[in-house]
């Protein structure tokens, strides 16, 4: 009987890096949140919702954020004023993941209508 590999250290699936960072992005709005902060380093809440658009809920905002802070992606600063101000700054580490999220939206850019075809002809 064969030995299946998983990737190329044979990494067991419930351990693998990939997937459980994959896991954490696999969500609507994390990567454009990224991309955002990765352009710009520094914005306030209202400034990111502006950024993303209509499509997204003040809580599905604060929940991303929260995920993403967790992670280590972005740090989230509160000024003691009236009223408060939260700004959210991309770390070292989520800077190191921007570029990686720019090939890929390169690469969805070029390949999209094959994919849109292919699903069409899929349905």
């Amino acid at each position: 009987m064969s030995k299946i590999k998983i990737l190329e250290n044979e990494i067991n699936i419930e351990n693998c890096p990939v997937r459980k960072v994959l896991d954490r992005f696999g969500d609507k709005w994390s990567l454009l949140v990224l991309l955002i902060l990765g352009k710009n380093e520094t914005l306030r809440f209202n400034e990111l919702n502006k950024a993303i658009g209509s499509d997204i809920s003040q809580k599905m905002l604060t929940v991303t954020l929260r995920t993403l802070e967790a992670d280590g992606f972005l740090k989230r600063t509160i000024y003691a004023e009236v009223p408060p101000r939260v700004e959210y700054t991309i770390t070292d580490l989520g800077k190191s993941l921007v570029p990686l999220i720019d090939n890929l939206e390169k690469w969805a850019k070029v390949n999209m209508s094959a994919i849109e075809k292919s699903r069409k002809k899929f349905e």
